[in-house]
């Protein structure tokens, strides 16, 4: 009999398919990544280190990576506790508060910034009782933190939601009749069930923080070397018609979002690996 590697679909056309989604990802991804790697090479080795080594550009990598992997924590811990919440208990608004996770997802970027520095600027709603305190969130790294962790936060809570749905409520109960505490069944039954969809959360909205530009920048200042974010300071070597500096950093979160790609498509295969495993 002969055997075909093609597999019966309701698409029909496996060679046009397959062009077609070809071409596709040439024309969308890999020709313009392609372009800026080329770009990027037009710069000779050592004026390539001194745009990656530059002081201000240094400080945007720390204040970016720094910020999203700040967010990216509180959105873990504040994230899990949400979609506990949302999981696990039935009250009134829970569909409403469930649907206002994904607010961030619809509102566009640029409105999430304003609305958060009019709510912390030292005038504003919450900022007027902050300031006398001696805490300033607008144009400080404290309000690019509170920005990535809002546009963050459904990235964890969508990632955690079905990972606690498929946690076995008979090993709790078995558990809790044998006489194990709750913290000891939080430790040893769920925990190790949800944290591969924790991780992926987390990389993912480290991955959203760290390319994320539209609600940043009206709440950060936009201070050289203090509230400077990376993807800024690419759109300012633009608009100085410095492409080849541009497209060096760009090069580098390039880099960095292929490792957070690869460490998201890691932690998702152990994760079925994992379900695979307790199912048996």
């Amino acid at each position: 009999m002969k055997s075909s590697f093609r597999q019966p679909s309701i698409l029909p056309g496996f060679g046009l398919t397959l062009g077609f989604s070809t071409f596709f990802l040439c024309a969308i991804v890999l020709i313009p990544l392609a372009a800026l790697v080329m770009k990027t090479a037009t710069m000779g080795w050592q004026e390539f280190v001194k745009v990656l080594l530059d002081p201000r550009a240094l400080a945007s990598y720390r204040l970016s990576f720094g910020a999203s992997m700040l967010a990216a924590t509180l959105n873990s811990v504040f994230g899990f506790v949400i979609a506990w919440t949302l999981v696990r208990y039935e009250f009134p608004g829970r569909k409403f508060i469930d649907a206002l996770i994904d607010m961030p997802f619809a509102l566009p970027t640029a409105v999430s910034g304003i609305a958060l520095t009019a709510v912390f600027a030292e005038n504003g709603p919450i900022g007027q009782y902050l300031a006398p305190l001696g805490i300033k969130v607008a144009y400080t790294w404290i309000g690019i933190v509170v920005a990535l962790t809002l546009i963050g936060l459904p990235f964890v809570v969508r990632s955690i939601q079905p990972a606690l749905q498929e946690v076995q409520r008979d090993l709790e109960d078995a558990a809790e009749t044998l006489g194990a505490g709750r913290f000891y069944i939080f430790r040893r039954i769920i925990l190790p069930t949800v944290m591969p969809a924790l991780l992926t959360g987390f990389t993912l909205a480290f991955a959203r923080g760290v390319g994320e530009y539209g609600s940043v920048i009206f709440i950060a200042g936009n201070l050289p070397m203090k509230t400077e974010i990376t993807p800024l300071l690419i759109v300012i070597q633009l608009e100085q018609f410095e492409y080849a500096k541009a497209a060096a950093l760009g090069f580098v979160m390039l880099v960095m979002s292929f490792v957070m790609l690869m460490s998201i498509n890691l932690l998702q295969a152990w994760g079925r690996r994992r379900i695979v495993a307790a199912s048996r």
